[in-house]
């Protein structure tokens, strides 16, 4: 697994502390982006919430999803969550060490009280004594929340940061990117109310030892089914929900989004939105507990093309941190197709520039704190693919094209959208994780890419 070394410098560690008669949530930012430019320690929001528990509880339960491996769980890794200002509201990002789960808060307009939302991204600081100091928050402590250094902070910091170095893998880079994609296919299977849904996930046996489910909605509740079926939403690995338990006492409704499934589908990736007085957690869980979001294989398609590079710049420079991104009005903007509009907001995907929200059916404007610019270059298929291309190994005749790879020849079927292929790849996985690197080399060559 491919790592870099990832620098964060705060001017201070986050801390919850007291201050003109109520608690203050003191969320110090590293370096980002903001709709000004970049910054190192940049300022989002400053003003009271709603609800202080609930938004405490959601809070921690994107951290606790940061500090955790579901898969390995003996392997450490923790890596500081993402905070995006859209504007009208905050969203809070995460990825689990193994790259299966991603966690996401956002606070809406309802549950922020007074103040402005900047625009930007950025890590923020959770270290264990804000862990503690946010669970023991109560309903009816006042909490104001404060995300990057006050006027105070900056002035009277004697000039010492507090810098943390953490390993940041590629493949929780391209997590990022994949998730979004994935996501964008979900629509909504199934709403029932939380308490239900409570009742429901603890009725499973033991769910450290519960393998991959079927979930149907009945009613008010939910229950598994035997397999797949029309309407099923797959539930990999529930013990991967276990996040969940820190708002589900809160909140309204659980919300199950998925893609269509017919009997006889494989396992397939999920997302579980929780609902509450001004605040969504969404939990996404990968397909299996041992396979990331990152090896998922959705963006290839579009990072394959020279055209999605072209597009991409030029949809890159309309983006204004919007909390819904409107596809349709972005193509009017630049004069393309929504296709193409698509394909471009993908690769700006890889580069954690934007991401998807299922509850709004819509992409949003975010600029991951993270060097991913050459994600691609990560991806060994897309890498592979370029080569065979490079190489003249693709041959097309009609509606089948060949594809020499090494002393082996492959036949790819490149009639449909999804291109079927000879090769070992095709036949463990039958597209289920994107094209493999004959189908992509002959994609490139029957576009004329290089």
């Amino acid at each position: 697994m491919t790592e870099t070394a990832h620098g964060v410098s705060y001017v201070r560690s986050s801390e919850v502390y007291s201050a003109r008669g109520s608690k203050i949530v003191g969320l110090e930012t590293s370096g980002g982006r903001t709709s000004e430019g970049a910054e190192a320690n940049p300022g989002f929001f400053s003003g009271f919430l709603t609800d202080p528990r609930i938004a405490a509880s959601g809070l921690l339960a994107v951290a606790d999803v940061a500090a955790t491996r579901y898969y390995q769980p003996t392997l450490k890794s923790s890596l500081d969550p993402v905070v995006t200002g859209n504007g009208d509201r905050l969203r809070f990002e995460s990825f689990s060490g193994c790259c299966g789960v991603y966690a996401r808060l956002d606070i809406l307009s309802d549950g922020l009280d007074g103040g402005e939302v900047g625009k930007g991204t950025t890590n923020v600081d959770v270290n264990t004594p804000l862990r503690i100091a946010l669970s023991r928050i109560l309903a009816n402590d006042p909490l104001y929340l404060r995300v990057g250094p006050d006027e105070l902070a900056v002035t009277t910091v004697d000039g010492s940061l507090v810098e943390k170095k953490v390993p940041l893998p590629q493949r929780w880079l391209r997590g990022f990117a994949e998730a979004q994609v994935i996501a964008s296919g979900f629509d909504l299977r199934a709403e029932v109310p939380a308490a239900d849904a409570a009742r429901f996930l603890r009725s499973l046996p033991a769910r450290g030892r519960v393998p991959d489910l079927w979930v149907l909605p009945v009613g008010r509740t939910l229950r598994t089914t035997g397999g797949p079926a029309p309407g099923a939403v797959c539930l990999p690995g529930p013990s991967r929900l276990v996040a969940l338990d820190r708002v589900l006492r809160h909140a309204r409704t659980l919300r199950l989004y998925g893609p269509a499934v017919t009997a006889g589908s494989p396992p397939v990736a999920s997302a579980w939105e929780a609902t509450l007085p001004g605040v969504r957690l969404t939990l996404m869980l990968s397909p299996q507990v041992s396979r990331g979001f990152s090896g998922e294989g959705a963006v290839l398609e579009a990072l394959a093309g020279e055209e999605a590079q072209a597009d991409a710049d030029l949809i890159s420079v309309l983006l204004a941190w919007e909390p819904c991104i409107d596809v349709a009005d972005l193509a009017a903007q630049a004069g393309l197709t929504t296709h193409r509009v698509r394909s471009a907001l993908t690769r700006l995907g890889t580069a954690g520039r934007v991401g998807y929200d299922a509850a709004e059916a819509a992409y949003f404007h975010r600029e991951l704190p993270y060097r991913v610019g050459q994600a691609e270059l990560h991806n060994p298929r897309l890498r592979d693919a370029r080569a065979l291309v490079r190489a003249g190994a693709v041959t097309v005749d009609g509606e089948t094209a060949s594809v020499r790879s090494g002393d082996k020849v492959y036949l790819v079927d490149h009639r449909s959208a999804v291109m079927g292929c000879t090769c070992p790849w095709w036949a463990g996985h039958r597209g289920g994780r994107g094209p493999c690197k004959h189908a992509l080399a002959v994609r490139m060559t029957t576009r004329g890419d290089r």
